[in-house]
């Protein structure tokens, strides 16, 4: 089943993101180098993280601040306050999932259609060092054990613009039946 959340959860999580836009990326010059951080944004849902063959454990989404710096440069005001005002329904409830080109950044892309337009969010599976009683070193904690652990950050997210643009990836899942194509 899919949990949806309240219009108050929703509005929670929207409040986060702009707080963090505002703290980390507002005001910066134009490619100017960020500090490294993140924000949980959802986890996706048990349809999605099927679709994508990935287990819920792993289906926690995070936004970076050297994607929102990415977006924030590259896209046309209106166009990225409405992506941050859209995210979260983007990621968390997308129409259409797509195998992304292996030259492209991301594995997947949701596809999401919001008002007269269709909106594209890359995701990636980042893996990196997990601390087991303290820091880690190249993967190696302090106790000598090897533990990484994968999350799901934002690549990049765009409007659609060309409909033929996503016709060259792959359909891995759709909303309208739940399953794969065959």
């Amino acid at each position: 089943k899919i949990k949806i959340i309240s219009f108050d959860e929703f509005e929670h999580m929207l409040k986060i993101l702009k707080n963090f836009f505002e703290k980390n990326i507002k005001g910066t010059p134009y490619k100017a180098i960020v500090i490294d951080r993140k924000v949980y944004l959802c986890r996706l849902t048990n349809a999605v993280c099927d679709g994508i063959e990935i287990t819920n454990n792993a289906g926690k989404v995070y936004v970076t601040s050297r994607a929102l710096k990415h977006l924030f440069d590259k896209k046309p005001a209106e166009e990225f306050f409405f992506l941050i005002d859209n995210l979260y329904k983007i990621v968390k409830y997308p129409d259409k999932i797509y195998q992304n080109k292996t030259s492209k950044r991301g594995e997947y892309c949701l596809v999401k259609r919001v008002g007269d337009s269709d909106y594209l969010c890359s995701i990636e599976i980042v893996k990196s060092a997990a601390a087991v009683l303290g820091l880690t070193e190249f993967g190696i904690s302090e106790c000598g054990e090897s533990n990484e652990i994968e999350e799901i950050q934002i690549a990049t997210a765009f409007r659609l613009r060309d409909s033929d643009y996503i016709k060259k990836y792959t359909l891995l899942w759709s909303w309208e039946d739940g399953t794969p194509p065959s």
